[in-house]
């Protein structure tokens, strides 16, 4: 049995186009194509076509939308984006939208063909730039590491009480150790967070 495609395209020579491709491919049935997203979605459920190819920006309500209402009417349907836009943004609001798959337009005939029939199949058919700022959308750079985790636990008792606004006699006091030593900690604790004065390690410390 013939894979059923439609289309959705405002360009109509593209449109045309793909249409032709798909029609004359073997193992392919180009069933309709529209050029809204509002002509598609009235449509679409009585074709029932099994992958949709789907433009993103499209006159009246754009493809991503158009996805996210066509699952809900078709969840077994597999809609494929093909666009022009490879920004990471456009990509996964299509994808959380429900698309299987994107492919960018000048993706050459056999691989779109191949593409298709990978969705059809249940793949998600993405060309390797597309698969690549996936990727890297998922490698973002470690979070850098808390400063405030090296200090020791009496230098973090100190910061805590600096954080409340108390000063170094009220600290030496509450804590039992001599005004010098409080002194020593202080010092201690800007070198090792980096900062010059009070408010920058108080900064530090309610940020950690």
């Amino acid at each position: 049995m013939p894979i059923t495609v439609c289309i959705v395209e405002d360009n109509e020579q593209l449109r045309g186009t793909l249409a032709r491709v798909i029609g004359r491919a073997e193992g392919f049935q180009c069933l309709s194509h529209y050029g809204s997203a509002e002509d598609a979605l009235k449509a679409l459920p009585e074709v029932r076509p099994e992958v949709v190819l789907m433009d993103i920006n499209l006159p009246g309500m754009n493809g991503v939308e158009c996805v996210r209402q066509l699952k809900q009417l078709l969840p077994q349907t597999q809609v494929m984006m093909l666009t022009v836009y490879e920004d990471t943004e456009n990509i996964f609001n299509a994808l959380a939208a429900g698309a299987s798959g994107y492919m960018l337009k000048r993706t050459p005939r056999d691989e779109l063909l191949n593409a298709i029939r990978e969705v059809h199949r249940g793949g998600s058919p993405m060309t390797t730039h597309i698969a690549r700022k996936v990727v890297q959308s998922f490698q973002k750079a470690p979070p850098a590491p808390d400063a405030t985790e090296n200090l020791s636990p009496r230098e973090a008792e100190v910061l805590d009480l600096l954080s409340q606004g108390l000063i170094y006699k009220e600290i030496s006091d509450k804590l039992g150790i001599s005004y010098e030593t409080v002194h020593t900690y202080i010092r201690r604790i800007y070198e090792k967070l980096q900062v010059r004065t009070r408010t920058e390690a108080v900064a530090k410390f309610l940020r950690r």
